[in-house]
């Protein structure tokens, strides 16, 4: 089982060469991780075989109880072995734990397989955002509120 863990910034060239599989206009840049990492959000990534295996990026805004998810990313030789739902459960315990009753994400309406882990994980669809994505690809907007004791995060 691969470890999860707090990004650095010593992952940045990594978490940008992880990105390479998604569509120019999804990929974040160098800079744009670095400035992620200095936020107010929490960047996890997987380490397997010497180089990073996923990453997941949460961002919280100050006062405000509900948390966002904005990506999870997996690489293509990690996918299928539940990856992106230990990643996701993180993402939840740490949002427990900066006090937020909901976790927020939206997910490209085309994207069945990330739908799917979410609607697994009790995320509910509470919008459709037409055109949301720079291609013009509707987003649904899911949430789930967060209750109970969270899960120690390592």
């Amino acid at each position: 089982m691969q470890d999860i863990r707090a990004a650095t910034l010593d992952d940045i060239a990594a978490l940008t060469e992880l990105e390479r599989a998604f569509p120019e206009e999804d990929r974040f840049s160098r800079r744009t991780w670095a400035r992620l990492m200095r936020g107010n959000s929490a960047i996890l990534v997987s380490d397997g075989e010497g180089k990073l295996t996923g990453a997941a990026v949460l961002l919280f805004r100050r006062n405000s109880k509900v948390a966002r998810l904005y990506s999870i990313s997996v690489a293509e030789a990690a996918r299928g072995t539940g990856l992106s739902d230990r990643f996701l459960e993180k993402c939840e315990d740490i949002s427990k734990q900066r006090s937020c009753c909901t976790l927020r994400l939206e997910v490209r309406e085309t994207n069945s397989r990330a739908k799917r882990l979410y609607e697994r994980h009790g995320y509910r669809v509470m919008a459709r955002a037409a055109g949301y994505y720079p291609d013009g690809e509707a987003a649904l907007k899911m949430e789930k509120p967060l209750s109970g004791l969270s899960r120690e995060v390592q």
